[in-house]
Order: C-alpha cells, then sequence, then structure tokens
C-alpha cells in the first residue's frame, strides 16, 4: 500500500516508497495526508510499520558523533532520536511554497543531505520537482584547531571529493573551529565495550529479515566486494552487461547521469514484500520511474558512473538481508 502525503490532493507530496508517482490509484489503497496533518510524518512511513533495520545507534566519541546507521528517510539529522529508523529510499515531489530546509526539516535530515544526493549546487527546486531522499551514513566531525579537509578526510576514510560534494566547500575552505563537517561513509574506530583499548570499526546497515529464494543475481560476475554500505554488495563485469531486475516490482527512482551520492546512474525497484533494491554505477537506465518489472528483465547495463573505481554494479537489498 502506497503511503502518500499532500497539501490538497494526490497530486504531491511525499511519496513513501510510492509505486507509481504519475498514474492515480484508487482511493481505498491509499492514506492521505496534508497539511493539517503532518504530525503523522513520525509514524513509520514504510509498508512494513516495524521495519527491519541493522542501524540507529549514535555513538558518541570524543568530538565525534558516529551518525545513526540508518534513520528514517535519509540522512544526518540534528534529532534522529525523535524518528524511527529506516534504510529505504523516499520520493519527495516539491510543491508550491516548498524550500530546501522545510523539506529537510519534514525528513529529519540535512539540507546536504537532499542537496548531495539530488546534484543540487544551490537551494533552487521548483514545483513538480522529484528529489530523492537518500539515507546518508557517516561521521560529523567537529573542527579542531589545525584540521584540515584533507586530514579529516583520512582520519574517517572517506573520500575527498564527497566530502566537498557534500559539504558544498573546497578543498582551500578555511575551517572554522567548531565547525562541522560530514564524512559521508565515514568510518572511525571505537572503543569496544568489551574489550577496553581494542578498536572496532563502525558495521554496515543489514537487515535481520530474510526471503529465500526471492531474489535473482542481478548480474553475471564474481562479487568483488563483500557487504558494505547500506546492506550492499559489488559484482564485477564489464561495461554493457546487462543488469536484470533481482525481483518483480515498480521502479521508483531511475536516475541517469551526475553524482546522485555517489551512485552514479541508478535505479530502484520497489518489491511487493515492502523492500527494494538498488542497481548502481550504471552505464545505461533502460526503465524509467513507474515501470513495472519482472524477475530477470533486463533494465540497464553495467557501468562505471558516479564513485567507482571501475566497472561492476553495487548491488544493494534494503528491508532484508543481502543473500548475495
Amino acid at each position: 500500500m502506497a503511503v502518500v502525503y499532500s497539501p490538497n490532493s494526490v497530486q504531491a507530496g511525499i511519496f513513501s516508497f510510492v509505486s507509481d508517482l504519475f498514474a492515480s490509484t484508487k482511493a481505498s489503497t491509499e492514506r492521505v495526508y496534508n497539511s493539517q496533518n503532518l504530525a503523522l510524518l513520525q509514524a513509520a512511513l514504510n509498508i512494513d510499520p516495524n521495519p527491519p533495520s541493522g542501524g540507529g545507534d549514535i555513538t558518541i566519541v570524543g568530538d565525534s558523533a558516529l551518525l545513526a546507521e540508518g534513520n528514517p528517510i535519509g540522512g544526518l539529522s540534528d534529532n534522529i532520536k525523535d524518528h524511527p529508523t529506516s534504510d529505504q529510499i523516499s520520493i519527495y515531489v516539491v510543491r508550491e511554497g516548498d524550500s530546501l530546509s522545510q523539506i529537510a526539516k519534514m525528513f529529519g535530515v540535512s539540507v546536504n543531505t537532499i542537496r548531495w544526493g539530488n546534484d543540487i549546487a544551490g537551494s533552487t527546486i521548483t514545483p513538480g520537482q522529484t528529489l530523492v531522499i537518500l539515507p546518508v551514513s557517516g561521521v560529523r566531525h567537529i573542527v579542531k584547531s589545525g584540521d584540515t579537509l584533507k586530514s579529516i578526510t583520512k582520519k574517517y576514510g572517506g573520500d575527498i571529493d564527497e566530502v566537498k560534494s557534500y559539504n558544498n566547500i573546497t578543498e582551500d575552505t578555511k575551517l572554522a573551529v567548531g565547525s562541522v563537517v560530514i564524512v559521508p561513509d565515514g568510518e572511525m574506530a571505537v572503543e569496544s565495550s568489551s574489550s577496553a583499548g581494542s578498536p572496532s570499526r563502525t558495521r554496515v546497515v543489514t537487515s535481520t529479515k530474510e526471503y529465500v529464494g526471492y531474489y535473482l543475481r542481478p548480474v553475471n560476475g564474481r562479487r568483488s566486494q563483500g557487504l558494505h554500505g547500506y546492506n550492499g554488495i559489488d559484482i564485477a563485469a564489464p561495461v554493457g552487461t546487462p543488469i536484470v531486475a533481482s525481483a518483480s516490482g515498480k521502479v521508483i527512482v531511475s536516475r541517469s547521469g551526475g553524482w546522485n551520492g555517489g551512485y552514479g546512474s541508478y535505479i530502484v525497484v520497489q518489491h511487493n514484500n515492502g523492500t527494494q533494491t538498488l542497481y548502481a554505477h550504471n552505464s545505461q537506465n533502460i526503465v524509467f520511474q513507474g515501470n513495472d518489472v519482472v524477475q530477470g528483465q533486463v533494465i540497464g547495463y553495467v557501468g562505471s558512473t558516479g564513485k567507482t573505481t571501475g566497472p561492476h554494479v553495487h548491488f544493494e537489498v534494503r528491508g532484508a538481508k543481502n543473500p548475495f
């Protein structure tokens, strides 16, 4: 069942894992929210009101905070503890009078989370524009005397281009002491409570729910990297290798070109069991938002777009264990 938010009608608003942004759906299958009852945003915005999630905790170490690995519908909120956790992606259709700061507050994310995931350089958005709200994990670093962008990025194993893009700064920007720099996908060693002095690394976002035999391997090739990020793996294959839908469902995101939070050209499919699969770094997408797909259908081709060092598909399962 799609959960739709709108100021006046179902023609615009927040589509949480919406099956079809543009085709009308029967009123009996929709829950419609408007500006009079947006307080209900605090409820779980998932088909499953108790979605599985591998994250949610905020670890504080010294002057740095490791951000929750999965918060409600994305990102780096100052108010994370007030929201349910989820590792899934949401869609928002801009309304007349909206601003990035208003949308960010509505979702409990930072403005930069929205900019970074949608390749928005400034603050201009237009009514009808579709925004993807990506869950973002990383490290929130409070700048100390002597810190540089390079040293901060190196400390947490981040990518300097991502840090610059996310924080809307350059490598030459003078960092003010006390200011905050976010390192997307950064990690920091934290002391284990069971063994003082022995470092442990942050865990990836995974899920405890398992659907045996539900998902098909999306591409032929070797697994070049195991679980990382949001329950994702990398499968290496030559550019142009067909990528198939891992399970039947509806395309809720199909972005071609751009950085898109490091995913490059990518596709997200919503499945009937309430989960999502994501296919990133594609050279070409051949399905579009709103399309129905069947398991095994070719949806795109392997590429090397976004944050990547070679051709592969980055494949995520959100809401269930990644079987591959």
